[in-house]
């Protein structure tokens, strides 16, 4: 049988009396507050049933199939979209479309996530019905775990009576917005069980400046006869001139044996402006342990690197500190980077 949640009777729902002082920032504060007291109670409520639902997607040889009607459905093309993106395939099925032939595109070896809040919703029955003759592992997202939906599943995630954010109790709120959040906890927890990294992101999102920021350093850094070096015993007038021939801002310093020691970078000069440039060398005026990176890191890493350090030029070193790239701000923002 299904379990009855009731809320307050529409009767008892009434507008503010004083229309000006419920400003509209004051009602879309009231609505965010709602749904996040919803998340926080879904948050608590995770166990057991969860874990088990992440192991039994891992598990999956084929594909995550979403479905569900109305504003679930659409709830569900996102959480799809975001498996997809973080290495479990996934895919949108309309209920009402799978009892005319849709049904072939979900196969024996994939898995459903079927979502509905009373789950109740009648346009499932065939795809639960397709599920259970052929062995198909349901895990059902709804707020009525006694509900037939919660009857057909294998593990149900049962989302709290949480209130709604809707006056009326009419419009999916917090119970979409709670979905949306459990879409994202699950696929953030493939993500760790499967070991996605950063590289395998990056294979997904080719494009866009996610795709650039995943690019490596070693694919743009200035190298070779560009990059700016001087010895720390380089009598400044001379570094000066080095920092002007290669036009990257500055000049890396480094020992005998070529490892970097320091940087010397406008910065730097202007700082040395009121003494005799002429009677220094670089090892007076460099700045010791410079920020680098290694040639295999992110432009994000290069970019969050030169954010945090408020700083333009990154030197690229070897692990034994040999440097071999400079990377400016201006080539991360010539690569859409930045």
């Amino acid at each position: 049988m299904a379990q009855s949640i009731s809320f307050p009777p529409l009767s008892a729902i009434k507008p503010a009396a004083n229309q000006a002082a419920n400003t509209f920032a004051s009602v879309g504060a009231r609505v965010l507050r709602i749904e996040a007291t919803g998340l926080e109670l879904l948050a608590d409520s995770l166990g057991a049933q969860f874990d088990t639902a992440v192991e039994t997607l891992a598990a999956v040889k084929g594909r995550i199939v979403l479905t569900g009607m109305g504003k679930s459905g659409h709830i569900c093309h996102k959480i799809a979209a975001t498996l997809s993106s973080t290495g479990s395939p996934a895919l949108f099925v309309h209920p009402a479309e799978a009892a005319h032939g849709d049904l072939g595109m979900i196969a024996k070896n994939d898995a459903i996530i079927a979502l509905s809040d009373s789950g109740e919703s009648a346009e499932l029955t065939s795809v639960l019905d397709y599920a259970r003759r052929n062995a198909i592992p349901v895990i059902g997202i709804t707020r009525n775990a006694a509900s037939t939906l919660g009857e057909a599943s294998t593990v149900v995630l049962q989302l709290p009576a949480a209130e709604p954010a809707c006056p009326l109790r009419l419009a999916p709120t917090t119970s979409t917005t709670m979905m949306l959040g459990l879409g994202d906890a699950i696929a953030v927890a493939l993500m760790e069980k499967r070991g996605f990294e950063a590289e395998d992101f990056k294979e997904f999102h080719p494009g866009g400046q996610l795709g650039k920021r995943l690019q490596r350093v070693q694919d743009i850094m200035n190298r070779a006869e560009a990059l700016p070096l001087v010895t720390v015993d380089t009598p400044m007038q001379d570094v000066v001139l080095e920092i002007t021939a290669k036009r990257l801002g500055c000049a890396g310093v480094v020992d005998e044996a070529g490892n970097l020691l320091g940087i010397i970078t406008d910065g730097d000069l202007r700082r040395h402006m009121q003494r005799d440039l002429r009677d220094l060398t670089a090892a007076h005026v460099m700045s010791r342990r410079p920020k680098t990176l290694k040639p295999e890191a992110f432009l994000a890493d290069a970019l969050s690197l030169m954010e945090n350090a408020a700083i333009t030029v990154l030197f690229v070193v070897t692990p034994a500190g040999k440097p071999v790239g400079v990377v400016h701000i201006h080539d991360l923002l010539r690569a859409g980077a930045a």
